[in-house]
């Protein structure tokens, strides 16, 4: 719902991992269309973050095996009574090609990003305040200043070492987001407690609350066990649990 704000919080380092690569995919596509120098700034700084982040080498085989295993655990529901055999039939066609794409990427994700010359020549400046100013890198520069379609045709070129990866990570979340059904909870004085069921492994918590309610929801846990504290923010530089009772949706989900 548009007046709900979604609280996202993964609990192991997989799920936070898709996360991070699904943001900064969705900072890249926002800036990509636009022609302005800042879009175009924007674009390169998310492309940079997004290689970075693929430098893991354990990234590639974790994204694999993610996939394999929601393939698997979703072809045991083929001949389940109610089950929508052709929704799960593109679902499943969607996992294959998925991972196909990122089999056939060769070497490391993200590899040819980390060593193109002219980006790590602006990776070089970015840790230095202010260091990506017109004298500092003047191919830069030159770059955000060629014909728009230019620099389009660029940035997607880009774009396509790491399709792969962005849709993989876009299929998995979908998946994994749409694996529960949100809850009816109530946070007494503002803090809500539960244990987790040992016999499954949850990947994403999903909190809901009205975007109106001057609150925001702090999550914390792990595999065991997760707690939310409800933040009154009325003083933003100080904000603490509210005393109220709070209402909230959630979603706890794991496929």
């Amino acid at each position: 719902m548009p007046d709900t704000t979604i609280f996202e919080h993964p609990l192991n380092e997989k799920c936070r991992t898709w996360l991070r690569l699904s943001h900064l995919f969705e900072q890249f596509e926002f800036h990509l269309p636009h022609g302005e120098e800042w879009h175009a700034r924007a674009a390169v700084s998310a492309l940079i973050d997004i290689a970075n982040v693929l430098s893991r080498a354990d990234i590639k085989s974790e994204l694999l095996k993610e996939l394999e295993r929601n393939r698997h655990s979703l072809s045991g529901m083929a001949h389940t009574p109610g089950v929508d055999t052709d929704r799960l039939e593109h679902i499943l066609q969607d996992l294959r090609q998925t991972c196909q794409g990122v089999r056939e990427i060769k070497g490391q994700l993200g590899h040819a990003l980390r060593s193109n010359e002219f980006l790590n020549s602006i990776v070089q400046r970015s840790s230095i305040a202010g260091g990506n100013f017109d004298f500092d890198l003047p191919q830069y520069h030159h770059w955000l200043r060629m014909p728009e379609q230019e620099r389009l045709l660029q940035l997607d070129d880009w774009r396509h070492e790491v399709s792969a990866v962005q849709n993989a990570v876009e299929l998995l979340l979908t998946l994994i987001r749409n694996s529960a059904v949100p809850s009816q909870e109530m946070a007494i004085s503002g803090f809500y407690q539960k244990s987790l069921p040992g016999n499954v492994v949850v990947q994403l918590l999903r909190v809901g609350i009205p975007s109106t309610g001057g609150m925001y929801a702090e999550v914390s846990g792990g595999k065991h066990r997760f707690s939310i504290r409800f933040m009154d923010c009325s003083d933003w530089q100080h904000p603490a649990q509210t005393d109220s009772d709070v209402a909230f949706t959630l979603s706890t989900c794991l496929i």
